[in-house]
């Protein structure tokens, strides 16, 4: 049983809104702060966005497994 076309587009919309906003977050960061500040920030923007594209890659994966799926229910029906 594969992941439903809902949960598959959930995880797609996830993802890209999460990359949407740390992306935008590391560009709206004010200058001033302490390295270490900047260090922190990067680490948790880099890991987000990989967070984010395995979500998305999951959901694509998942959306094709949903098509393939209703693809042979329809051949066999």
């Amino acid at each position: 049983m594969g992941m439903s076309r809902k949960i598959a587009g959930f995880l797609i919309i996830l993802g890209g809104f999460m990359i949407f906003e740390w992306v935008n977050l590391w560009f709206n960061l004010a200058d001033g702060h302490p390295t270490g500040f900047y260090v922190v920030h990067g680490i948790l923007v880099v890991v987000n966005v990989v967070l984010a594209v395995i979500l998305v890659v999951i959901g694509v994966r998942g959306l094709r497994g949903a098509a393939s799926v209703t693809g042979r229910s329809r051949d066999a029906g």
